[in-house]
């Protein structure tokens, strides 16, 4: 495993050349698959990874996650709440964008903290007023990063580029189709 805080800007620029040369490669699928484990508990486990319509077998990790409400909320409190996942998808995508971002920049960031908080309003999950939107109301993030030596104005396009350039930022902030099927077990 890599620990160098800082990405490997060689692979970074021969990942871009390899997507000039055929775009398909930049075409993913992240898949994830659950099992109730009963009241408000999911547990998965990573499923197939495909890059460019065909599954890569590079990917022999599975990771398990599991997911389930607090106390407050009726569930059990054994795992992160599907919200707290929300949060820690916007931030690992953060991290991951200001990094490479920030390599193709030059800027040699010595730390970054993000802390990013996710407000809900229930009603409507509860079956009560129909107006208020079910989905999240405001999502926010604050990135604490150090790279000494570097202009502010430098920092705030930085993360301006991250704002334009990661994925989960934006599938979080513009209509995204979510389609649902059912099979009969």
């Amino acid at each position: 495993m890599n620990r160098s805080k800082i990405p490997d800007l060689s692979a970074l620029k021969a990942t871009v050349e390899a997507v000039e040369r055929n775009p398909r490669t930049a075409q993913v699928t992240f898949s994830v698959v659950g099992e109730w484990a009963g009241e408000f508990r999911l547990d998965s486990t990573t499923g197939a990874f495909r890059q460019g319509e065909e599954i890569d077998e590079s990917r022999v990790g599975r990771f398990s996650m599991s997911s389930d409400e607090p106390t407050s909320l009726l569930g059990t409190d054994t795992a992160v709440s599907p919200g707290e996942y929300i949060a820690q998808a916007l931030a690992g995508c953060y991290a991951v964008t200001l990094a490479a971002n920030a390599a193709v920049r030059g800027i040699e960031v010595r730390s970054l903290a993000l802390e990013v908080e996710v407000d809900f309003d229930l009603r409507r999950f509860l079956g009560m007023e129909s107006d208020t939107p079910v989905g999240a109301s405001e999502v926010r993030v604050l990135v604490t990063l150090d790279a000494p030596g570097h202009d502010p104005s430098e920092l705030h396009e930085l993360i301006a580029a991250v704002e334009q350039r990661s994925p989960v930022r934006d599938t979080l902030a513009r209509p995204v189709p979510v389609v649902t099927a059912l099979k009969i077990a």
